[in-house]
């Protein structure tokens, strides 16, 4: 008889040797996206479409044309391509302007914040009061009521600083703000203001917000220490329409003896209606497009279904991907691994992943599979909007670690256009996600959960 841990080693041995003998195959796709007939085709879809159709915020018209252009080109590519239909919300920014009337004249660069209410036609002119943090606007409460609130919050992380983009709106209205401008959640700034959603508090009073660039910010800080009276008018024609019809976009291909099975790749195909939406989320819908395609030339077929979906408005929160979840989630115990990328399509550093210890075990075989683009690290925590309904109820879950230092410079600004993308990275990128997501589909056994 075998003790416990000779059997746990017995079956990491055998899945190490399975895994293993895919080394030709993850090299076949590696040598065809990095060096081959693919090379750089991920990057020429990604300018294709994203010069032809700009930016593409959820409710749009562009967003329309978004899904249509990807539904013709991947079938047109040989995919099995249908669309599901979901509602998503529908703001749209209108015209808008900010600009300090004392201590001096100066126009104010802003981006209104997804879901904010617009302001009169002639605007709202109040003093400011600049704060740093929610806790000294608590401290100041009193001295909130009936001014513009102007929250000059130091960059921490993405994580942790959004929150101001995300609440302050509310925050400041509880303690009689009358509108707020919001320092932009980036480490960088070459006066480009961010925008982004934001979330009002039920029963609290909605007043408008935007985003200010950082070097406003720090101005009007400067300004309010030195105890200078601080005017701005602020004028923003922001509404919310009814909920639109949009789709979530779906290719596969189809396994060919669990097609019930499935490896589900990712990315959004909506973007804030600033830029091309090229980096968030163009690349990351690119390369799970370009993963198909990768696997379709080379004439393979995994065991189980590998699907794209392109998710409609993740930028309001995941609203087309939790309507796909809910259509889905009767089939859980189908799901073998999801897989999203939404933080760049840079230099790829590690694949990220949620899941059992036994699961773990699989996966850091796999992405030994990837030694010949030096990605053989495997990171905790998957990460995605879009898929963490999935992994919240247990499904393994995987995301993409690229070299994102620069990310959130140009993150939900004009800023982010074909520009800040790498044709080779996204080679790198296109081969890391192929190669995972065919090699898990194909594995025997589905992945332990």
């Amino acid at each position: 008889f075998y003790s416990s841990s000779q059997v746990v080693y017995s079956v990491h041995f055998y899945i190490a040797v399975e895994v293993a003998g895919y080394a030709d195959v993850a090299k076949q796709i590696i040598d065809l996206a990095v060096f081959g007939v693919a090379q750089n085709r991920s990057y020429r879809r990604l300018a294709d479409f994203t010069d032809t159709i700009g930016n593409r915020v959820s409710g749009s018209h562009n967003l329309e044309m978004a899904i249509k252009y990807m539904y013709n080109a991947m079938t047109q590519d040989g995919l099995d391509v249908h669309l599901e239909p979901v509602k998503i919300p529908h703001w749209v920014r209108g015209k808008e302007s900010a600009e300090m009337l004392v201590p001096r004249v100066k126009s104010l660069a802003i981006l209104g914040l997804g879901s904010s209410v617009g302001t009169s036609p002639e605007g709202i002119k109040a003093e400011v009061l600049v704060v740093r943090s929610f806790e000294e606007l608590k401290q100041r409460s009193s001295e909130a009521v009936g001014k513009i609130v102007v929250f000059n919050q130091p960059f921490v992380s993405y994580g942790e600083t959004v929150a101001y983009r995300a609440f302050g709106a509310s925050v400041a209205a509880k303690v009689g703000a009358v509108a707020t401008l919001i320092r932009s959640i980036t480490p960088f700034s070459i006066n480009s203001p961010h925008t982004g959603w934001q979330d009002y508090e039920e029963g609290v009073k909605r007043i408008p917000t935007a985003c200010i660039t950082v070097e406003d910010a720090e101005l009007m800080w400067r300004m309010a220490q030195r105890g200078q009276k601080i005017v701005v008018r602020l004028t923003m024609e922001a509404k919310t329409l009814p909920d639109a019809d949009s789709f979530n976009t779906v290719a596969e291909i189809r396994g060919w003896q669990h097609p019930e099975q499935v490896v589900l790749l990712s990315g959004h195909l909506d973007s804030w209606d600033v830029g091309q939406g090229a980096m968030d989320d163009g690349g990351g819908a690119m390369i799970s497009w370009e993963a198909l395609s990768l696997i379709k030339d080379l004439g393979l077929r995994p065991r189980r279904t590998m699907r794209t979906v392109l998710w409609t408005a993740e930028e309001q929160g995941g609203v087309g991907a939790q309507q796909y979840y809910n259509l889905h989630k009767v089939n859980l115990s189908n799901f073998d691994l999801v897989m999203e990328s939404d933080l760049g399509t840079f230099t790829p550093m590690a694949l990220q992943f949620t899941g059992s210890d036994a699961a773990r075990q699989v996966m850091e075989e796999v992405v030994k599979l990837l030694a010949p683009i030096n990605t053989t690290k495997l990171e905790t925590h998957g990460e995605g909007t879009d898929i963490s309904p999935w992994m919240q109820a247990g499904v393994p879950g995987a995301s993409l670690h690229v070299a994102d230092s620069r990310y959130f410079w140009f993150h939900h600004s004009e800023g982010d256009t074909m520009t800040v993308q790498d044709p080779q990275d996204m080679n790198l990128c296109s081969a890391l996600w192929a190669v995972v997501a065919y090699v898990v589909a194909d594995l025997q056994d589905m992945l332990p959960r």
